[in-house]
């Protein structure tokens, strides 16, 4: 009876060693699909890619699972269809060289128009707070002679009443 178990223990060990050796393999062609744009214009990744027939999906996901089963990485894998194709294939630009500018200018856009705003309303606030404090302190010495009609019109008013 234990050497029952023991094939039993033996074969679900074997059986989930290559179980996960076969989600290590699709997981890796996965990446490396996502990492790849498709050539046929539909803009989404190789893994993505939803035509039927896609004459360019589909032999990139049949040389991506050939290089995987020759025990190419991921990095390689992704170089030779650079190489093969240009900077397009990658479903994100790399940051280096020209596409740091890529990456760094839409950043910089935001802090810029945000900095310049920030500024203009302060400014604005300021100059609005200012002229509301030159308005309350000048408005009585505007007229000095307008006091005194008024002071005048109502005494007028009280000997008339």
């Amino acid at each position: 009876m234990r050497a029952g178990w023991g094939s039993w223990v033996a074969a679900i060990a074997l059986v989930g060693a290559l179980g996960g050796a076969t989600d290590a393999r699709a997981t890796s062609q996965q990446d490396v699909e996502e990492s790849l744009t498709c050539q046929c214009g539909c803009g989404l990744t190789v893994h993505s890619c939803n035509h039927l027939q896609c004459g360019s999906g589909e032999p990139m996901k049949a040389e991506i699972a050939e290089r995987i089963a020759h025990g190419e990485d991921k990095d390689t894998i992704i170089a030779a269809f650079r190489t093969k194709y240009g900077e397009k294939v990658l479903s994100a630009p790399t940051f280096g060289g020209f596409n740091r500018l890529a990456w760094i200018t839409p950043f910089a856009a935001l802090i810029l128009a945000g900095s310049v705003l920030a500024y203009r309303l302060a400014r604005r606030s300021a100059t609005a707070t200012g002229a509301v404090a030159a308005g309350a302190t000048t408005a009585p010495t505007a007229d000095p002679g307008g006091r005194s009609r008024i002071e005048q019109a109502l005494a007028e008013f009280d000997r008339d009443a």
